[in-house]
């Protein structure tokens, strides 16, 4: 059976752990030869080694304009062209007060959040523009949409990740190239061990002691994984997804509709009560 990625050439930033990995393997899957993005030589080269001739490894540090511009260039000599780039790549920030940020943590939560996502649709949108066609999807973050979810820094780069997607959507729709984001919820990455300031193989360790408490944020009741990311990714980078331009995909579980329903349902028995005893 064709997958829905057949023939098509993609790069996925962030492509050596948590949800970068996951959505290179699947797009491999779906019929795709992928250009794995990172900074991790080892996990990069080991993952392109078990997925053959459809992936390679390029050592890329997405803070650097160099390094993005090298990766489209590597991937198209090696592929032929690109017909996805998955913006991945992202780091917390410092998870400190407003009044206490500093202008070394603000520079580098950009330079990788909005920076690195600029850069990646700025190299590939000229790859894609003398194509005619091409799908940028762009990691955000429900930290975007919402208080509440991650620190000021990480936070407001989400939101300008998302904001751009729209702005490129408007200018590179017209030649032909979608441009969306993907808006995860609380999905089970060593993400949030980093944010606590954890090595990455200590990072690595804390993934499952976040699964009972990520359960009980949304009303699905489990937790998110990387491959509800990489199958939206999928979706997104298909033809399927042919008239979806400009588009925050987000994927959370409900988490951000408000509050449970069961938990409203205990708050209005409360509140019945309070005013019958009143």
């Amino acid at each position: 059976m064709a997958g829905r990625l057949d023939g098509k050439i993609a790069i996925v930033t962030g492509g050596t752990s948590g949800i970068g990995a996951r959505t290179v393997e699947i797009f491999v899957a779906e019929g795709a030869r992928v250009a794995i993005a990172g900074r991790t030589v080892e996990k990069g080269e080991r993952l392109a080694e078990a997925l053959g001739d459809a992936a390679m490894f390029i050592e890329t540090d997405v803070a650097q304009e160099a390094d993005i511009e090298a990766l489209v260039a590597r991937t198209v000599e090696h592929f032929g062209r690109l017909d996805c780039l998955f913006n991945n790549a992202g780091i917390p920030g410092p998870n400190e007060p407003i009044a206490h940020i500093s202008w070394e943590g603000y520079v580098k939560t950009m330079n990788v959040n909005v920076g690195g996502v600029l850069m990646g649709m700025k190299h590939a949108a000229r790859v894609m523009k003398r194509q005619g066609s091409g799908s940028i999807i762009n990691n955000a973050s429900i930290a975007g949409l919402r208080t509440g979810y991650g620190d000021h820094l990480y936070s407001a780069s989400k939101a300008a990740v998302i904001h751009v997607t729209r702005t490129a959507a408007m200018e590179l729709g017209e030649r032909g190239i979608r441009v969306n984001s993907i808006s995860p919820g609380a999905i089970l990455t060593p993400v949030f061990g980093k944010a606590m300031g954890l090595s990455t193989s200590d990072a690595d360790a804390t993934v499952d002691k976040l699964d009972a408490l990520f359960q009980a944020r949304q009303p699905i009741p489990r937790s998110g994984v990387p491959e509800d990311i990489a199958h939206a990714a999928v979706f997104l980078a298909s033809d399927q997804a042919s008239f979806v331009n400009g588009h925050d995909l987000t994927v959370d579980g409900g988490m951000t509709g408000g509050r449970g329903w069961s938990e409203s349902a205990a708050a209005m028995k409360q509140l019945a009560k309070a005013l019958k005893e009143s």
